[in-house]
Order: C-alpha cells, then sequence, then structure tokens
C-alpha cells in the first residue's frame, strides 16, 4: 500500500537556472534555447550533443552523456511552432488526423543544442534540450509533493499556520500556506477579522468556493429544526463532510467569528495515517474498508443525494486516494450477515482508531482563526458545547483541488 493524500496533486518540477555558457560551460541563465509555449520555467545547463534515428525513435544524447528515447510521432504532435500552437493560447492546433504519414524525420543536434526535426512534408519542428529532458519517457513532468503524514505526537506544536495578512496580501504567504495545506492535509490561518463571510474571501483568494446543497457558504451554529448534526450542539465524531456526494468536496475552510461557549474544541484526525495503522495491524479488516462499497445519503425535504463506495478509496495501483467515513449519513443498507460481520469488524476498528489520542488532535478555534483541510484525507470533528454559555459561530465554505493545485503552480513559478 502506498499513501498518497494528494491523489495526484501535480505541481511543475523547479527548473534549474543555470544556462548553457559560450565556451560549452553553465553559466547565468539567459532563458530556454526554444520557445516551447510553457509558462513555467524550463531553462536548464544541459545542451544536446547528438540525435539519431532508431526505428521508430529518435535517440538523443545529452552533453553529460544522458540518452532517452521519443517516439518520431511523439514528436510531431508536440511540436510548438506557431502552426502547431496557438499564439496566444497555447494550446496544441497540430491535428495529426490531418498530416499524411509523417514519416522519419532528419534529425539533429543543432548548434545551439536544441533538437531540429525535418518531416517529410518539409515541416520542421525545433525542440528546447531542457524541455525534451524534463519528458524523458519514464520522467514525470509534474513533481509529486512528498505527504507528511502525522500523528497527535507530531502536531504536538500545533498545524502549521500563517497569519491572515501574509495570505491575504503577498504571494509567498499564500504560497506557504497552501504548501503546508497540501503536504500536512491541514493548515491554520491566525489573527483574522471577524467580518462575516471572510471565509468566502479567503477562498476568493485562491479560486472560488464549491456550491452544494448547503450553499456557497454556511454558518455553522446551534439552530432550531437542524437538517444537519453540524447545526446543533453535540459532540461530532471525526468524519468528513458530504460522502453522499458522488465527488466530495476536495477542501473544507472553518472560519471562527465568535466562540465564548465552553466546550465545542475542535478535533482533527489524519485518516491515511490511521488507515495505513489498520493495514498494519488488520489487513483483511483494511481490505474490507477498501474493496466493500457502502451506501451514504443525505434526505431533507428538498433533497436526496446518495453514493455508494467503500471506506477507503484506492486508486488501482494501491495509493490511498479518499475516506468516506461519516456515521450520521450511512444509508440502512442491505447486507448478507457474513457481509455484516465483516463489515463491522473492520468499520470499529477504524473508528477506534480514530478515537485514539495517539492520531487525534484538540484545539479550541479562536476567532479571527481559519482552519482548513483536505475533506477527502483529515477527519474533523468537535466535542459537545453548551450555547447557553455563550456565542459560537463558524462560516464554512468548500474548494475544488484543482483550484488549490492550479494556484500553488503559479506562486511557484516565481
Amino acid at each position: 500500500m502506498t499513501t498518497d493524500p494528494h491523489r495526484a496533486r501535480p505541481r511543475h518540477l523547479l527548473q534549474s537556472r543555470a544556462a548553457w555558457a559560450p565556451d560549452g560551460g553553465i553559466g547565468a541563465a539567459t532563458g530556454p534555447v526554444v520557445d516551447m509555449g510553457e509558462f513555467g520555467s524550463y531553462a536548464g545547463p544541459h545542451r544536446l550533443i547528438a540525435a539519431e534515428n532508431a526505428g521508430e525513435q529518435v535517440r538523443l544524447t545529452w552533453d553529460d552523456g544522458a540518452t532517452a528515447d521519443f517516439h518520431r510521432l511523439w514528436l510531431r504532435d508536440n511540436c510548438a511552432c506557431a502552426d502547431c500552437r496557438h499564439p496566444q493560447t497555447r494550446e496544441r492546433t497540430v491535428k495529426l488526423v490531418d498530416i499524411d504519414e509523417p514519416g522519419r524525420p532528419s534529425v539533429s543536434a543543432d548548434a545551439d543544442g536544441a533538437l531540429t526535426c525535418t518531416w517529410a512534408d518539409g515541416h520542421v519542428s525545433r525542440f528546447d534540450p531542457n524541455w525534451l529532458r524534463q519528458r524523458r519517457p519514464g520522467m514525470e513532468t509534474d513533481a509529486q509533493p512528498t505527504p507528511r503524514l502525522w500523528t497527535a505526537a507530531r502536531m504536538a506544536d500545533g498545524l502549521p499556520s500563517v497569519d491572515h495578512h501574509a495570505v491575504m496580501h503577498s504571494d509567498d504567504g499564500l504560497r506557504q500556506w497552501l504548501d503546508a495545506l497540501t503536504r500536512d492535509g491541514a493548515a491554520l490561518i491566525t489573527n483574522g477579522p471577524t467580518d462575516l463571510n471572510e471565509v468566502v474571501r479567503v477562498a476568493e483568494r485562491i479560486g472560488w468556493p464549491r456550491e452544494t446543497n448547503f450553499g456557497r457558504h454556511f454558518d455553522v451554529v446551534s439552530k432550531p429544526n437542524p437538517n444537519n448534526a453540524a447545526y446543533t450542539a453535540i459532540r461530532l465524531e471525526p468524519h468528513v463532510d458530504l460522502p453522499n456526494w458522488q465527488r466530495s468536496p476536495d477542501f473544507q475552510f472553518l472560519y471562527c467569528l465568535e466562540n465564548e461557549a465552553e466546550g465545542g474544541e475542535s478535533l482533527l484526525v489524519d485518516g491515511f495515517a490511521v488507515a495505513g495503522a489498520l493495514a498494519q495491524e488488520d489487513p483483511e479488516a483494511f481490505e474490507t474498508l477498501c474493496t466493500l462499497p457502502i451506501d451514504f445519503r443525505f434526505q431533507d425535504s428538498g433533497n436526496d443525494i446518495r453514493f455508494r463506495a467503500p471506506v477507503i478509496g484506492r486508486d488501482p495501483d494501491g495509493t490511498l486516494r479518499e475516506i468516506r467515513f461519516n456515521n450520521w449519513i450511512r444509508d440502512a443498507q442491505p447486507m448478507h450477515p457474513e457481509t455484516a460481520e465483516r463489515f463491522y469488524r473492520g468499520y470499529r476498528r477504524f473508528w477506534e482508531l480514530l478515537r485514539d489520542p495517539r492520531y487525534m488532535i484538540r484545539f479550541q478555534l479562536k476567532p479571527g482563526c481559519m482552519m482548513a483541510f483536505d475533506n477527502l484525507r483529515v477527519l474533523h470533528g468537535r466535542e459537545e458545547f453548551f450555547p447557553n454559555t455563550g456565542k459560537r459561530h463558524l462560516q464554512g465554505c468548500y474548494i475544488d483541488r484543482d483550484l488549490v493545485d492550479s494556484r500553488l503552480r503559479v506562486l511557484e513559478r516565481s
């Protein structure tokens, strides 16, 4: 089993800022050799010294002895000239289906150390050597951040946090906060205002909130006639939000406006760390939770939203993808007795580990503080609070992973 709480959360590789010097050595950065239509940097120190056809492949050799084979059709498909890429959108306009069999190109490592391909129809393609080096077969063009799974001991000094002013007014502050959020699955913003809808303004610093049946944003307060356990004062067991949706929300933001009531401490658990512990302790129980689909359902007078999925979701390669644990909205699912026996054994043990002090952290969310967490990885909850002792008002919203990752990639370009 592998653990990737980011479910292939891509991020462009940071490129070397060195460049080729006239004497063949490495000098100061001068930018790429060939414009490949990329926003991100791909400048680097290496140049091609040889190119040759090898069957259906083009074999390249760089100045440090590295080699790679590229299929000839891949090269034709990825030509970045003005005839093959739109000059403004930088999107591919070449249509291989409309090109006669291009054949094997005439290839060379030109005087700039770039690859030049001349095709049978006379079309010429040039490729930057470091752009090609990034895309060697078997290489990832997007770096995977190393997940930092955590226990209560690892978070003994508190969640990573960044000041509200830095997040809202500094790209570096926002980058630091998003980096912590995506790696640890949870992070705080501190010292913010207590203005209504500030949670939405934070989300809009990244992109825009994801709307659900609870609206564009929602108020977490004790209210009469609630349609959700969050709108009561009871203790909330660790859970993820909206597992009854086919696409559960990726990230949740909870912004504290008032918190004068006794009780109500926030609870967080790294669900992937707990899933890993269950896999080690009881592989059979872990496998049951990964393979047995469970019915989740939310219903009120205006909604009936349901979805079926395992409690622990994995990608085909075994990488952990998501947790769907929410005891309130598990539906009354028909089960054969032998299936129920397997399910409840694994489910109860997983729940016990979620409650285990080794994995759960507790803290009091203060006014002007916002906690954000990966809703597919980190389970959240709260202790019971007592509304007659003071007001407690949090505002929340959801935001898509695509927006978080995109914003972080753009910030990391510089």
